[in-house]
């Protein structure tokens, strides 16, 4: 298993999921699916998808408000890296999780996503197993770096 967990409490307040805003950032259907039935799982109630990083910022500001992205990295028209940048620089996304959900999951890019300002990492596939504590502990603060399944 290659998880690293830390708690980042002055950062973030807990959030219950059931009161939880989810945004998901992800251009695969089947990908789309199998997140919003564990987030239901958890109990979060409220979450908007996104099929690519254009216009997230605008798309995210029509949410009463954003604790948690969960973005793909590799997407149409602006990647992950693009749409993180523009989330990170607006300061009504100040208090928002945002963390990257990628098939590319090696730790390179586990690596370049914690650069870049990536409050967690998870890889794809992701495990149904793992995910829902992943995202519990993630909205109670922690900060979750997950290479996932490893061939």
């Amino acid at each position: 298993m290659n998880q690293l967990a830390t708690t980042d409490s002055t950062r973030y307040e807990p959030v219950n999921p059931k009161d939880a805003y989810v945004l998901v950032v992800e251009d695969n259907l089947q990908n789309l699916v199998l997140i919003a039935r564990l987030l239901a799982f958890v109990g979060v109630r409220r979450y908007e998808w996104k099929a690519s990083g254009w216009q997230v910022v605008e798309f995210a500001d029509t949410m009463p408000r954003v604790d948690l992205v969960l973005m793909d990295l590799h997407l149409p028209y602006e990647d992950g890296y693009d749409a993180l940048a523009k989330l990170k620089n607006d300061p009504r996304f100040e208090n928002t999780r945002i963390v990257a959900v990628t098939a590319d999951a090696n730790s390179t890019a586990m690596e370049k996503a914690r650069l870049a300002g990536f409050d967690g990492f998870l890889g794809k596939p992701i495990d149904p197993d793992k995910f829902p504590n992943q995202i519990i502990s993630i909205l109670q603060g922690e900060s979750v770096w997950d290479l996932g399944y490893q061939s």
